[in-house]
């Protein structure tokens, strides 16, 4: 029996591969080797691997797992930590509040057991990755802050 994770993955599946499928449809440029169907047809891919893998995990599993309890309070923390953000990224800079935001929201997800070590490596790792690929590779201009000036 499918369970409601199957479901979101089948789903899933068939919109990623629906939408792989338009991407032949968008133009190749004929000077550029990558053109503007290639990041998307990545992301399709990705998303479609995904979710066979969801698929699968759940047909695999023989049991049914216990539902755990509606965590409400978490829903709203995450979106006051993410309002926060967009707040504050005019005044602080992508990379400052970017930052901020990863470590505060693994602090807030990972509570009680909060493991500072590793939420401080990673809210590091992925704003340098996301600041080096869009603005450095991608030369995409990320907000700068007023309060920082970068």
């Amino acid at each position: 029996m499918i369970s409601r994770d199957g479901v979101a993955g089948l789903v899933c599946l068939a919109g990623s591969l629906g939408l792989l499928v338009l991407t032949r449809g968008m133009p190749t440029p004929a000077l550029v080797p990558i053109g503007p169907a290639f990041y998307p047809r990545i992301l399709f891919v990705v998303t479609a691997v995904l979710s066979l893998a969801l698929v699968v995990t759940d047909l695999a599993r023989r049991r049914r797992p216990a539902v755990p309890p509606a965590r409400y309070r978490l829903v709203v923390l995450t979106f006051a930590i993410f309002t926060a953000y967009v707040a504050a990224l005019p005044w602080l800079g992508y990379r400052v509040a970017t930052l901020l935001f990863v470590a505060g929201l693994q602090v807030a997800l990972e509570a009680p057991r909060v493991r500072w070590r590793r939420s401080a490596l990673v809210a590091l790792a992925t704003t340098l990755v996301t600041y080096y690929a869009f603005e450095v590779y991608l030369t995409v201009l990320l907000p700068r802050g007023r309060l920082t000036g970068f």
